[in-house]
């Protein structure tokens, strides 16, 4: 771990297209996914039972993102130190119309084993470069649970609260959350 804390920044990839993601990154994926979700983590999608979650729940959901890659449309935004996968996320564009000029960013996480070395904020950074800059868009949106200071590390980030929903999200019997709605104008 000592090693990973040394590097001062992340290398980033795109992946675009089912067949450029390889089996040795797919597991890093889902072990990630796995392993975020089991610690805490808001990257629990409506697949999922709430934690513990297993490579078996993932792996679906994870199979499903990535048959859906596409250049203009779904993208992964994967971020790496020494080689070692550190985090990732989707950029996702909605085909209609009306909204083909926004797009949506969902499963931001950073491995446990790289929290706090500005992973998440540097893949935050990239993934709004990407989406201007090859993909067209002009705003971003996001969904974060409350409760977990994601709000606040958004913000930080440029990003706007332009909504909320009270309750909707239950962590647990008695433990319902706000799922906040977020903005990125480009």
């Amino acid at each position: 771990m000592a090693a990973h804390k040394a590097a001062t920044s992340p290398e980033f990839t795109q992946i675009t297209r089912p067949q450029e993601l390889t089996a040795d990154l797919r597991r890093e994926l889902a072990d990630c996914w796995v392993t975020v979700s089991n610690a805490g983590g808001a990257v629990i999608p409506y697949e999922f039972s709430l934690p513990p979650v297993s490579p078996q729940e993932v792996g679906p959901v994870l199979d499903e993102i990535v048959h859906a890659l596409d250049p203009q449309r779904s993208r992964l935004l994967v971020a790496t130190v020494d080689g070692v996968l550190a985090g990732w996320l989707l950029l996702r564009r909605d085909p209609h119309p009306l909204v083909a000029h926004c797009g949506t960013v969902n499963h931001v996480q950073t491995h446990t084993r790289f929290r706090g070395l500005g992973i998440g904020a540097a893949l935050m950074r990239r993934v709004a470069g990407v989406a201007r800059d090859e993909m067209g868009l002009e705003r971003l949106g996001l969904s974060a649970r409350s409760g977990l200071g994601l709000e606040d590390f958004y913000r930080k980030l440029g990003w706007v609260e332009v909504g909320r929903w009270p309750g909707a999200l239950r962590v647990a019997p008695g433990d319902d959350r706000d799922d906040i709605l977020m903005s990125l104008v480009l």
